[in-house]
């Protein structure tokens, strides 16, 4: 019995800040961070809708389009770095706003790659089967911990939501392999403050992430026991268009078979990869029996991958 994704919805702000208003409020330009990041624009939450309010929104879609209920679900788990407040937990006031069963819900804090560590849990209650539904959002409101007044990260971040249902699915669909890893050495390089916005040292970030994003999607193939070649899609972390470019490369895949959103909606962390893979399946891009590679990394310093053929 393997676990798979029965279910899964995004969701984004209404209001769109691109690099041309970004201009008017900094030392930057459009072309600047076009050519740096790959970034247009990207959405920003009204002081009104918090953390805990974007997955709900993302996490009833979700439950949906997997043709279940709130009271379906057997564990929440939601990776964020943003949450309303330090407790209680998203999770929990997300168990609230469901409506769902009194049931297992906590918050995950690996940073951009909290998606996979998301998945990954998941996976093992689900495959030993103590539980048969499982709950993934990953959602942040990087807005609130930005500092607007440094160009080098205010340009970078977005808000968001994607969540995932997970359950078991037929025949060997489902997570293939995973990996997860951490650096705690690599944490001075991106942070929180303790005047509560994010730092980071982009040129070390950049260096670590090129390196690992292609390693370990490398690896979840071979362990799935897969060549480069089975590979009909790769959904990385949108974070910057060269890092994402890098781990292209490394698989040797063409360009048309990389998810592509960090334009439309920046780095959203751990929302990234649900939102791209939402998009990606809008567009037809993604098929049931693909086999996708999905891979992030992140503040800690943390990593992960998947590799999971798609479908119920």
């Amino acid at each position: 019995m393997n676990a798979g994704i029965l279910g899964i919805a995004k969701y984004v702000p209404e209001t769109v800040v691109t690099n041309v208003d970004l201009e008017k409020r900094m030392d930057t330009s459009d072309e600047w961070i076009r050519t740096r990041t790959g970034i247009e624009q990207r959405r920003i939450a009204e002081k009104s809708i918090d953390t805990s309010d974007m997955a709900y929104f993302a996490a009833k879609q979700a439950i949906e389009n997997a043709n279940l209920t709130a009271e379906d679900i057997d564990m929440i788990l939601v990776a964020t770095v943003t949450p309303d407040q330090p407790f209680p937990s998203v999770a929990c006031m997300l168990q609230d706003k469901l409506g769902a069963k009194k049931v297992a819900a906590m918050d995950i804090s690996a940073a951009c790659a909290g998606f996979m560590y998301g998945m990954v849990t998941a996976k093992q209650f689900i495959e030993t089967g103590t539980y048969k539904h499982v709950l993934v959002v990953g959602v942040e409101k990087l807005s609130k911990i930005t500092d607007w007044n440094d160009r080098n990260t205010a340009v970078l971040f977005g808000d968001g939501a994607g969540a995932a249902v997970l359950g078991p699915v037929s025949g060997d669909r489902g997570i293939l392999s995973f990996e997860l890893g951490s650096d705690g050495s690599g944490g001075k390089h991106l942070y929180q403050t303790e005047e509560d916005v994010i730092f980071m040292n982009g040129r070390e970030v950049f260096k670590f992430a090129v390196r690992q994003m292609g390693e370990s999607s490398v690896n979840v193939i071979e362990k799935a026991g897969l060549k480069k070649e089975d590979v009909d899609f790769l959904v990385p972390h949108q974070a910057n268009i060269r890092i994402m470019e890098s781990a292209r490369e490394r698989l040797n895949l063409p360009i048309e078979k990389m998810s592509k959103t960090v334009h439309k909606y920046g780095n959203t962390s751990a929302a990234s990869i649900p939102i791209s893979i939402v998009e990606e399946l809008e567009e037809g891009k993604i098929n049931d029996d693909d086999v996708i590679v999905m891979v992030g990394f992140g503040g800690g310093l943390t990593w992960g991958a998947i590799a999971l053929r798609w479908g119920r």
